[in-house]
């Protein structure tokens, strides 16, 4: 089974997460608190009471941990149209995967990714939703002192079952959705590549970036009954499972909660996706 994939994977995952990662604090406090009344207020407010240094709240576990859930990912993805159609990834361009291939190989990867990613994505929404200011002398602490002491809680106070809160909705929205990340970044590529050549840097660039838009706009349904469901039992259980908290969600809120973020993440998604697979792209050529 060849590795280079999951090394790839692993770097620019790695890359997309630190460029990404403020605007996923702004997406998780929307989904889930309902004290900003929109993107900037948001923004400010994180800014103002808790400094730049608010908006990188939850980064230092998911960097240690996207060596596991990026890896998993483009490897379980390449590795699966291995099996499936017997052409390396250099041979791809002049022998390429149905779009069959494709989707499947995607939501292997994407249902793998949800098992690997749950605790760490769990923990990261915990801390992303502490809003306390920098730590001052006098100052209240915050619940999670990091990443092990937030783990060690939520071990202790939930149980092991505690770590995989939301894990169900994450499978949910990472298993087709990572499909049809896939399908549209393979799609752009094919669109705008001559037969049988590499993909410049521009169409790998776009192609990545309009690739996470879709997934994310598909994704951003679930994405918010995750986040709810992983905050649920901070304090007292509110939800008794996914159902239950998409009902509750819409009762309250109206349908429009299930599109909660939903700007932001397509902001994100762009630049975030194109600096991947341009990082991806580039390593496995650059190794093969």
């Amino acid at each position: 089974m060849p590795v280079e994939e999951f090394v790839a994977g692993w770097i620019s995952g790695a890359l997309g997460l630190v460029l990404g990662h403020p605007f996923d604090t702004v997406k998780v406090r929307l989904q889930t608190q309902t004290t900003y009344r929109g993107i900037v207020d948001c923004m400010v407010k994180i800014y103002r009471h808790e400094s730049l240094l608010g908006f990188f709240k939850g980064m230092s576990f998911p960097l240690a941990s996207i060596a596991v859930v990026n890896s998993v990912l483009f490897g379980v993805y390449s590795n699966t149209l291995l099996v499936l159609t017997a052409t390396s990834h250099q041979e791809r361009r002049a022998q390429p995967p149905s779009y069959t291939h494709i989707f499947l190989a995607g939501c292997t990867g994407g249902f793998l990714q949800a098992y690997c990613l749950a605790p760490f994505d769990l923990i990261k929404v915990r801390l992303q939703n502490q809003t306390e200011p920098v730590a001052q002398p006098g100052s209240p602490q915050p619940q999670y002192q990091g990443p092990v002491h937030c783990a060690a809680s939520i071990f202790r106070e939930e149980g092991y079952r505690g770590l995989f809160r939301g894990a169900w909705a994450l499978m949910l929205r990472d298993t087709p959705t990572v499909g049809i990340y896939f399908i549209t970044y393979e799609g752009l590529c094919r669109q705008y590549t001559p037969e049988g050549q590499n993909p410049s840097s521009a169409t790998v660039l776009v192609a990545g970036g309009f690739a996470g838009i879709a997934s994310w706009v598909a994704a951003t349904p679930l994405d918010v009954i995750k986040s709810r469901m992983q905050m649920d039992g901070l304090r007292r259980r509110v939800y008794q499972g996914v159902l239950d908290c998409m009902v509750s969600s819409v009762r309250q809120e109206g349908l429009g909660v299930f599109f909660r973020g939903v700007t932001i993440n397509s902001a994100r998604a762009f630049p975030v996706n194109a600096v991947t697979f341009l990082s991806y792209e580039y390593l496995l050529r650059w190794w093969g």
